[in-house]
């Protein structure tokens, strides 16, 4: 296994580097990263099936296929991986009276060749041929959250610890994550994530949990225009949502109607900051963060999920690399029985397409995508190399237009550029 994870690592390196059709900078990073994201998540489905033969043809696969359907087979698979971790959730906290099987296993039709051999398929996505009816899917999802738009309690569970829960799920899993200070030499370094267990290279290890703003509810942010000032515990997406992590903390002890609205147990150092300018007052002033709205998304949500901490991952210091990459995630609210393990709640009623100019976004119609199926956009974390028994470090790929903090090194310059363009 060693000797053919180190051919995958040299096909992720060379696949990177090839030549793009994407003349954005900023598209061509996000290119690069599903290539990297697709490799390692195909090894992790082979698991310990993988043979030279198979991995070269998930390499050569991984250079010819087309970026939206290796963004697909990300998602399925990161998908496969999630409904796993709620199928233990499940088992670990319902009563054994209570207990059905929500969570259909996987096919077990005989794969094909190509993409669908490497990762597997799912109901997540549907080809042409077998697009999902949206009358059916809109029903679907009205009876899903019908419950809880009538004030019904959060449902029975055994009466465990976070701690306990955690435990629970390093049996099961493998694995778990827990936050304690960080190893990282800078007196900034404050509180890091690490891994408890073994995981491989591709695996699931942790969710970004909080509030997910569009960009149509960007002013809603606290601290706007300058959000990140008080709060280290935002991230952004590609397609430009931002997930404030701040609000959840470090979870809580029990499943619950979870809004949001009130500050979670961690309270950022934000020592150094800079005095505003004359400019900057004024500019915060005619742009200040809108207030006295906060949509009606309560959701029953299980806040004793041991995995939902991956905003207390750090930067790696100099001359170490990251063990960890950021992973889009498209949660299908049509999944009711997982949703209650997906510590995200989206702001405002609804999603607002939104197209992006430069720096500006704009209101762009209403149809959002192609896709029928309502998706709550969220982060995962996918390990990016066999890791066990520590820190997760993540690259931040902070903007090089502004003032970095001392603590941060790049990791890939180039790529920050990219990211950022």
């Amino acid at each position: 296994m060693a000797l053919l994870f180190q051919k995958f690592q040299e096909g992720v390196r060379s696949l990177v580097k090839r030549p793009a059709f994407s003349r954005d900078p900023r598209q061509l990073q996000f290119e690069a990263d599903i290539n990297r994201l697709f490799l390692y998540l195909s090894y992790n489905r082979l698991g310990k099936n993988a043979d030279e033969a198979r991995t070269e043809e998930i390499i050569e696969m991984a250079g010819k296929a087309s970026f939206a359907d290796q963004q697909m087979q990300v998602q399925e698979n990161v998908h496969s991986q999630i409904k796993t971790f709620c199928t233990f959730m499940d088992e670990i906290l319902l009563p054994k009276e209570k207990m059905v099987n929500q969570h259909e296993p996987e096919s077990t039709v005989p794969r094909r060749s190509g993409l669908s051999f490497a990762v597997g398929r799912s109901n997540l996505v549907q080809n042409k041929l077998g697009e999902f009816d949206p009358h059916l899917l809109s029903f679907l999802h009205i009876y899903a959250i019908l419950p809880l738009a009538f004030g019904a309690a959060a449902p029975e569970t055994i009466p465990l610890s976070r701690a306990e829960v955690s435990h629970n799920v390093r049996n099961q899993l493998g694995y778990t994550v827990n936050v304690k200070p960080s190893q990282i030499p800078h007196k900034d370094a404050g509180q890091g994530l690490f891994l408890d267990g073994a995981v491989d290279v591709g695996a699931v290890v942790a969710f970004y949990p909080g509030i997910v703003y569009s960009p149509a509810y960007y002013r809603y942010i606290p601290g706007y225009p300058k959000v990140d000032a008080q709060n280290p515990y935002l991230i952004t997406r590609y397609d430009g949502n931002v997930i404030n992590g701040q609000p959840w903390g470090c979870g809580g002890d029990n499943r619950e109607l979870w809004h949001g609205w009130k500050s979670g147990e961690i309270k950022p150092d934000v020592k150094g900051a800079e005095p505003e300018r004359g400019s900057e007052r004024f500019w915060k002033l005619l742009s200040k963060p809108l207030e006295g709205y906060k949509g009606d998304n309560t959701e029953v949500i299980e806040r004793r999920n041991p995995l939902a901490l991956a905003h207390f991952a750090n930067h790696p210091p100099k001359g170490v690399q990251p063990n960890v990459m950021i992973c889009p995630y498209d949660f299908p609210l049509t999944e009711s029985s997982m949703r209650v393990y997906i510590p995200n709640l989206l702001f405002g009623n609804a999603e607002v397409n939104m197209r992006r100019f430069g720096s500006f976004w704009f209101k762009g119609g209403s149809k959002i995508s192609g896709s029928h199926v309502p998706l709550l956009k969220t982060l995962v974390l996918v390990a990016t190399r066999p890791l066990q028994d520590e820190e997760l470090l993540l690259n931040y790929r902070l903007s090089n237009t502004k003032r970095r903090p001392e603590w941060y090194i790049p990791v890939d310059e180039e790529e920050d550029r990219r990211r950022w363009s």
